[in-house]
């Protein structure tokens, strides 16, 4: 869905904050996206980390599946005016709310771009030895 979207995304990269993100993504503009895959309301409800993506990315989703409870991401401490909804399963997924697009610290964007490249050319290289 990302890629359809116009990102280009890398699973699990650790932030310069040492939090892992579950997706990240960069478009041909350098707005980077993070989403937050939830596995269910346990795993939801245990993650105190996810609001530490924030300043890292233009753009931030919960990617939930079809059967969970969406009101609790309507709740102040999921931060519906800031973060978007992606009901998503292994197929693909359907934006339900947009995510408020803000800006991000250059310097920030910066770092975490270039770590997007090494990880990204360093997976390539790992498959490419295989």
């Amino acid at each position: 869905m990302l890629v359809e979207l116009g990102y280009a995304p890398l699973r699990e990269v650790t932030l310069t904050n040492g939090r892992r993100v579950d997706l990240v993504g960069l478009n041909d503009k350098g707005d980077i996206v993070v989403v937050e895959v939830k596995s269910g309301l346990a795993d939801f409800r245990s993650d105190d980390k996810w609001q530490d993506y924030l300043i890292y990315c233009n753009s931030f989703y919960f990617a939930v599946d079809q059967d969970f409870p969406l009101e609790l991401l309507d709740e102040e401490t999921s931060l519906p005016k800031v973060t978007g909804i992606i009901i998503a399963d292994k197929y693909g997924g359907d934006i339900i709310r947009p995510p408020f697009d803000r800006k991000v610290n250059a310097a920030r964007a910066r770092k975490l771009v270039q770590k997007m490249a090494r990880v990204g050319a360093l997976r390539l290289t790992e498959q490419a030895l295989k």
